[in-house]
């Protein structure tokens, strides 16, 4: 089947921890978590005009739950409703208004009707502040499973996920996100030939999604794009955070450690230590006394 026929998948998971937004909020009170899906929405907006095969997710990252903006629960794959009746819809969402597109309106309806969902059922706590991105990830590739299962013969689906991050690497999630990039069998962006950015001003994150990230990596290489940032793969310490090349390895996580530890002090596993065997000296018999023949 002719390439135009393929399935490009987009899933986008974006940090919505409404912690880390107020904190973003006091370094630069300009940009705020509405302006962020603004931008989101404008990239799946865009990704949807590219082709008419062309599919689309957003998974919402919270310190809670993680959840599916889109498709949300007012919309099936393939479908406009739950409802096979479209005037259900139509009646749910505003649809079509001010020259929109009947079916990115409808989109933006479902994205801003689940955000107001989620944040109103949000109940903040001093305990819970890191965002739940290791299961958001997993979601991610569990829809992407799902999606290539109910392909028709002949076709291939071409799948990215794009993470928009404003909380900080929790080293609690660290088992939990290991085992969601060995479930996908390859490693974070720069192993799999994705991207990684740091965005220098987040006013203009529409402009970058665009620039950047709406480019499927075959057309990335006919643009011109920031440069790849160089990643060191040495190892870095859980205990010191010290790159190190030669260091101890936790059987279980895969935690790594400058200095030994009877236990690990990401899953609490303890550890054997494995000591030098000890040789049993022989007890010497005793020598016993021996009688000497003299002979004439």
């Amino acid at each position: 089947m002719a390439a135009d026929e393929d399935i490009s998948l987009l899933v986008i998971v974006v940090d919505v921890n409404p912690i880390w937004w107020g904190q973003q909020i006091l370094k630069e009170s300009q940009f705020t978590l509405s302006k962020c899906m603004d931008a989101v929405m404008v990239m799946g907006n865009s990704h949807l005009v590219m082709n008419r095969n062309n599919r689309l997710a957003i998974i919402a990252s919270h310190s809670q739950e993680s959840r599916f903006l889109y498709p949300g629960k007012h919309w099936k794959v393939g479908s406009f409703a739950e409802s096979s009746d479209m005037s259900s819809a139509e009646s749910t969402f505003s649809g079509s208004k001010d020259g929109k597109y009947e079916l990115l309106a409808i989109v933006n309806d479902i994205i801003t009707e689940e955000i107001k969902d989620l944040m109103a059922k949000t109940e903040v706590r001093a305990q819970l502040t890191e965002t739940l991105l290791a299961g958001s990830l997993a979601k991610a590739l569990c829809y992407i499973y799902k999606m290539n299962k109910e392909l028709e013969d002949g076709r291939e689906l071409k799948s990215r996920i794009l993470v928009i991050k404003a909380a900080e690497d929790s080293a609690a999630q660290y088992m939990n996100f290991m085992n969601v990039i060995f479930a996908a069998q390859k490693q974070a962006s720069d192993i799999t030939g994705g991207l990684y950015l740091k965005i220098p001003q987040m006013l203009p994150l529409s402009q970058y999604l665009l620039w950047v990230f709406l480019p499927d990596p075959e057309q990335r290489s006919q643009l011109v794009l920031p440069p790849p940032v160089h990643v060191d793969y040495r190892a870095a310490c859980f205990c010191h955070r010290n790159l190190i090349e030669i260091g101890y390895v936790c059987s279980v996580c895969l935690s790594i450690f400058c200095n030994f530890s009877p236990i690990c002090t990401t899953c609490e596993t303890a550890f054997r230590i494995a000591l030098p065997p000890v040789l049993k000296t022989k007890k010497k018999k005793p020598k016993l006394p021996t009688l000497n023949y003299l002979t004439s």
